[in-house]
């Protein structure tokens, strides 16, 4: 079952706790939440999630582009958390974050160039496979900030958020999952349950010019998440690097790692 937290200030955060492991153990509970958006945080919403589920780690893995015009988020405030901007956008190259933050004719930020893959060819046009491209994209042009993000959680509860909390916080949270011993069908369910606040989402990012243009770009049904995306994405770590692990392990990742995060998060 989807622990949901309700906020008024985000629509897509739940909690992690609870789901069981291969071997029989269970997440803890406020050890590792997603979410979409935090920049909305009321004060009641910053209050629940610091003081009574205890986060302390707040994993943004936004672009500099996306940070520097939607600005500081109310948690950004709270002297109890710390932040962790960790983009998996490339940083170099045709359409990145450094293309996104050169002024336009006129002054301030190109918002054409906030996502960098809108113009990226499709791979076969199919929705599906055009995802997978760009989650391995991810960990093509960032693999430090994934493997600091599985860090960063082993240090303590932490939320982890993108704009929509669907695309770079799934492949973030799938990773984590996976080493954490979680079995595949309850990763890629928990991948897909983000659809089931799509719309709440949707309403959200399109209320922000950051994002409006991006979203209207596409039909809203091309933005679901479905499950057989985050199991081709597994099945490509499988094939080409034994798994999320030996992805992993081949950027740094060691078994001090997996240890630590296996005893931050599971009973």
């Amino acid at each position: 079952m989807t622990r949901w937290i309700e906020l008024d200030g985000a629509v897509n955060v739940r909690d992690m706790g609870g789901l069981v492991t291969s071997d029989g153990g269970t997440l803890r509970p406020g050890r590792l939440l997603r979410s979409d958006n935090l920049q909305g945080l009321t004060p009641a919403d910053v209050d629940r999630l610091v003081t009574d589920i205890g986060v302390r780690h707040v994993i943004d893995l936004r672009s500099d582009t996306e940070v520097t015009i939607e600005g500081p988020g109310p948690l950004t405030r709270d002297p109890r958390v710390t932040i962790h901007h960790l983009s998996l956008f490339a940083e170099g190259g045709g359409l990145t974050d450094v293309d996104a933050d050169t002024p336009p004719a006129g002054g301030g930020v190109d918002t054409d160039k906030i996502l960098p893959w809108q113009n990226r060819p499709e791979e076969d046009g199919q929705e599906s496979e055009r995802s997978v491209g760009h989650y391995l994209a991810y960990l093509a042009d960032r693999p430090g900030s994934v493997v600091d993000a599985l860090r960063v959680i082993a240090q303590g509860p932490s939320i982890v958020h993108c704009a929509a909390g669907k695309d770079r916080t799934g492949v973030v949270t799938a990773l984590a999952l996976d080493v954490l011993g979680v079995p595949r069908d309850r990763i890629v369910a928990d991948y897909a349950a983000t659809g089931d606040r799509l719309e709440a989402i949707l309403a959200r990012l399109r209320s922000s010019p950051t994002y409006a243009q991006d979203l209207d770009s596409r039909p809203a049904d091309t933005h679901m998440p479905h499950a057989s995306t985050m199991e081709k994405f597994l099945a490509v770590l499988d094939e080409r690097h034994g798994g999320p692990l030996g992805w992993l392990r081949h950027h740094g990742w060691t078994d001090d790692d997996t240890a630590a995060l296996r005893t931050a998060l599971r009973t």
